[in-house]
């Protein structure tokens, strides 16, 4: 890991979703490079349409997002509830995305962010927490990993990201 920083992790608000579809873009075009290089970036949502759907997701708490704040500027976020799994229980989480400013991977962010969404799913009574991560995605794998995730090898799933089919994993983990 790099040399860690200091973050402030907050609740999100209206004015930082401009940033947090900046990011999650950025991380997500990032991420696919990694898993496939050479090959052109399939379609991602509009950053109008995913700053849109942030917005919303910050100004009713669906999910709840937490920012991360490093020397002033927002430098990851993290968005989690209740999870969107049929038939789970009410006490299981989700973390519906974790994400980082590729500059500051590395730098302690992603696990401020996790910190606090933990402590926040505990605070609204879950017991259990999942994350679905791209199977190609080892940087995401290796993170739920370090986070005391295991992987649910029977949950495997292929979604569509514009035209790529990419297969997906549930992580899980107890919060105690």
């Amino acid at each position: 890991m790099s040399e860690p920083i200091e973050v402030e992790v907050r609740p999100a608000k209206e004015r930082d979703a401009k940033v947090i579809a900046e990011i999650q873009a950025a991380a997500a075009q990032a991420a696919f490079k990694a898993q496939f290089p050479g090959e052109p970036m399939p379609e991602f949502d509009s950053l109008k349409k995913s700053q849109a759907y942030w917005r919303e997701a910050i100004e009713f708490a669906d999910p709840q997002v937490l920012v991360a704040v490093a020397d002033g500027e927002v430098v990851g976020f993290v968005g989690f509830d209740r999870s969107r799994d049929p038939k789970t229980p009410a006490t299981m989480g989700e973390i519906w995305a974790l994400y980082a400013r590729p500059s500051h991977w590395d730098k302690g962010v992603g696990l401020a962010l996790w910190d606090a969404a933990r402590d926040g799913l505990i605070d609204e009574g879950c017991t259990k927490v999942t994350a679905w991560v791209p199977l190609g995605y080892e940087r995401a794998l290796r993170f739920f990993d370090m986070a005391g995730f295991k992987r649910e090898m029977t949950s495997i799933k292929t979604v569509l990201v514009g035209l790529t089919r990419i297969e997906e994993i549930r992580f899980k983990r107890d919060l105690k």
